[in-house]
């Protein structure tokens, strides 16, 4: 038994605290293990030379470079839209450095003519063959095609791509790029530009072209990951509390359990030391054995759910660290000799007699006035006496309790932000539409369609399976008052009835000109609420506009930065301006409508825009995972506790028994008193959970920068509140039935042989 417990608490354990360490700070983490740069600095190659920036700075720590930088236009083939526009190419001869060595996880380095190598996000080998990337072989930039010969990924976003410094001084560099850590203060942004004014200190006017501090990319990563962090917390911080307090309730209940042993150690002369030595050395050895086996099964399964949780950021290839891995192996064997050692010591000092005796000699009841109560009431005998049972071992019921409304909490707050995070997705899914389709943009060599928006959107509501259509053209304005840009998306068509209205946080949508609804992100950002008047202005079109709502999310194409307005005519704009989201009739092919779109219209570009989005099925896969593993665990606890409560009541037991108690009784009366500890779990659970959730969910929504409905949050019902009591019955009862069996087998003649 200690092994199990030993074994399952220490994966829950490792599990754990892979995930509190992988939630705290995961890019300081990459950031320190990549030795990334504190800036990343451009200088112009015609008013400084290699010799001056490779000189003595005061303050610089490390440095890489100078490494030549050419900005070139992208000319390939539709590469995919992450590849687009002007890229950096830096010419380096190798990915490692004192500074920003990078990771390149698929391919190789690029060491010849004609090869480059790309900056994106880690894949593992299957999401890589599957996706988009696999298909980039060649690259055209600056007129010369380059073989992508594989993929890195910087943690200081230093370049989009790299070649060899010969390559790179073939196409004409603008540019040198240096790579600094500084030592001292870098905390701040402040911190990193007194850093870099240190630095260029002597160089010509305006040599220093950009500068990036490595903050830039902090704060990026921390709104990113942030979304995760609220989530994954509470999961680690549950699994260590639960899987402390059943590992002190079975070890303790088995040293007790133990006590006839030591009884005998006794009587063949062992003292009160020896006997804790075996004892303490008699838990260990099953308590060591289920450590390593659970270290090496909590690493298995953290391992996989990290790495698919972080590595979309970049941060997934860190693993679990030593630390956690010590910490399994040690820990809990440590927690486990700790918690024998207090009973071991006590039965110690029992006499031989009194430590043989134990659990088969009369002893005083306690918790009778509750019995005598319960007796007296039409219950069953076995239900009255099973209810009664938690009173006569108080300490060891408060044990099971705790554990048993942890294991209620975690299921509850599962099950909660499961079906917001269901809730969430479903209505991105909807304001999505089932397809995107774009007009080719004669400027990456795509066919462009001759057609106007009027006759796209005609031929789209004639295609078989088509039910709505959104359409959308984006312009950009100044807006009085604030000193960025906004994007003003003017919709028309079936927008609102494809989900945006029922996203609506606050207000209501748009319903004449001069209206404009904001997303939540957009409005936080910008400090806009409802009623706000907001003036826009571009070259000489100004217009006076009143916010009237604001809506969880903006359009696919657009981001959250862009305002919902009303249908209009924008000067200039060309067909690749327009945008179209469709959503089709239930049970319609999305592979064969997209095909049919591009039979239609060559120069018009569908793709399936039906995908949920990244946070909801890693979170869910944790949350069930986690939910399920302290489930287990808690059980286990039962099971102990009713194991233990056999081997204290072996005589009470024998004379129920004499007296006529049936086996499907004795059975009834075990169950009946862990099914009554999982009724007040869950009912006391319930609260903790339901406040869990209703905490988590709107801090991963400020991590996120959005405000959700109130629907995200309305997933309880009473049906599903009673399905959280009945989880912590459910937890109680199967871990009570095995032992519940066993006893149920007990003979008269063996339980009271000493009679």
């Amino acid at each position: 038994m200690i092994g199990l417990v030993a074994f399952l608490c220490t994966a829950t354990v490792v599990v754990s605290l892979a995930l509190l360490d992988a939630t705290s700070t995961p890019f300081d983490r990459v950031f320190a293990a990549q030795r990334g740069a504190h800036a990343v600095a451009a200088f112009d190659r015609a008013l400084v030379s290699d010799a001056q920036l490779t000189g003595a700075r005061e303050g610089v720590a490390a440095s890489a470079g100078p490494f030549a930088q050419a900005t070139v236009s992208l000319e390939s083939d539709d590469p995919g839209p992450w590849l687009r526009g002007p890229l950096r190419v830096v010419g380096r001869a190798a990915p490692d450095g004192d500074v920003d060595r990078l990771d390149v996880w698929q391919g190789r380095w690029a060491t010849g003519p004609g090869e480059v190598v790309l900056n994106a996000v880690p894949a593992d080998g299957e999401r890589f063959a599957q996706g988009p990337l696999s298909a980039v072989s060649e690259v055209t930039v600056g007129g010369t095609t380059l073989r992508v010969v594989g993929w890195a990924w910087s943690v200081s976003a230093s370049a989009d791509a790299w070649a060899t410094p010969a390559q790179v001084a073939q196409l004409d560099p603008a540019g040198t790029q240096m790579l600094y850590r500084f030592s001292g203060d870098v905390s701040s942004r402040e911190a990193v530009r007194q850093r870099l004014s240190g630095v260029t200190t002597g160089l010509p006017g305006r040599s220093l072209l950009a500068a990036q501090p490595y903050q830039v990319m902090k704060d990026e990563a921390a709104e990113t990951a942030g979304v995760y962090l609220p989530f994954l917390g509470p999961f680690g911080v549950l699994g260590l509390l639960v899987a402390v307090l059943i590992v002190g309730n079975v070890v303790s209940g088995a040293v007790v359990s133990g006590f006839r042993h030591i009884g005998v150690l006794k009587s063949l002369g062992f003292t009160p030391r020896q006997v804790v030595a075996v004892y303490l050395t008699m838990v260990s050895v099953p308590a060591v054995t289920g450590a390593v086996l659970g270290t090496a099964l909590g690493v298995a399964g953290a391992y996989p759910l990290l790495s698919d949780t972080f590595r979309d950021l970049g941060y997934g290839q860190t693993g679990v660290p030593t630390w956690v891995w010590v910490a399994g192996l040690l820990g809990v064997p440590g927690l486990v000799l700790l918690t024998a050692l207090v009973p071991a010591r006590r039965a110690g000092r029992l006499s031989a007699a009194e430590a043989i005796s134990a659990g088969s000699a009369p002893r005083r009841g306690r918790g009778l006035r509750v019995q005598r109560a319960l007796s007296g009431t039409r219950l069953p005998r076995s239900v009255s006496l099973g209810l009664g049972l938690p009173f006569a071992r108080p300490a060891r019921t408060a044990l099971t309790m705790a554990s048993l409304l942890l294991g209620v909490i975690t299921v509850t707050f599962a099950t909660g932000l499961s079906g917001s995070l269901l809730r969430v997705a479903a209505l991105g899914t909807e304001a999505g539409g089932d397809i995107g389709i774009r007009p080719g943009n004669p400027d990456f060599n795509e066919t462009m369609s001759t057609r106007t928006h009027q006759e796209v959107e005609a031929l789209l509501r004639g295609l078989p399976g088509t039910e709505r259509i959104g359409i959308s053209v984006t312009r950009s304005y100044a807006m009085v008052g604030q000193s960025s840009p906004v994007q003003v998306d003017f919709v028309r068509g079936d927008v609102a009835a494809m989900g945006h209205e029922r996203q609506l946080i606050a207000g209501r949508w748009m319903s004449a000109p001069g209206e404009v609804v904001a997303p939540t992100e957009m409005a936080n950002e910008r400090g806009l609420k409802v009623g706000d008047t907001l003036t826009l202005e571009v070259a000489g079109d100004r217009m006076t506009v009143t916010l009237v709502g604001v809506t969880m999310m903006g359009l696919p194409g657009s981001g959250d930065d862009a305002l919902f307005a009303p249908w209009r005519e924008v000067p200039g704009a060309t067909p690749d301006d327009y945008y179209y989201q469709v959503e089709v009739a239930e049970g319609t092919d999305l592979a064969g409508y997209m095909g049919a779109v591009r039979a239609a219209d060559p120069g018009l570009s569908p793709w399936d825009n039906s995908g949920g989005d990244d946070v909801t099925p890693v979170v869910t896969t944790f949350a069930t995972v986690l939910a399920l593993l302290l489930a287990t665990v808690a059980a286990l606890g039962v099971l102990n506790t009713v194991a233990l409560d056999v081997l204290d009541r072996r005589r009470d037991l024998g004379m129920l028994k004499s007296i006529g108690m049936t086996p499907r009784q004795v059975i009834t009366m075990l169950v009946t008193s862990m099914a009554a500890l999982g009724v007040v779990g869950g009912l006391l659970g319930i609260p903790f959970g339901l406040a869990a959730h209703r905490l988590v969910i709107p801090m991963a929504a400020d991590s996120a920068k959005i405000t959700l409905p109130d629907s995200v949050m309305a997933v309880w019902n009473p049906v599903t509140l009673a399905l959280m009591v009945l989880c912590g019955v459910l937890i109680a009862v199967l871990g009570a039935l095995l032992p519940a069996r066993s006893a149920a087998r007990l003979t008269i003649a063996r339980v009271l042989h000493n009679e």
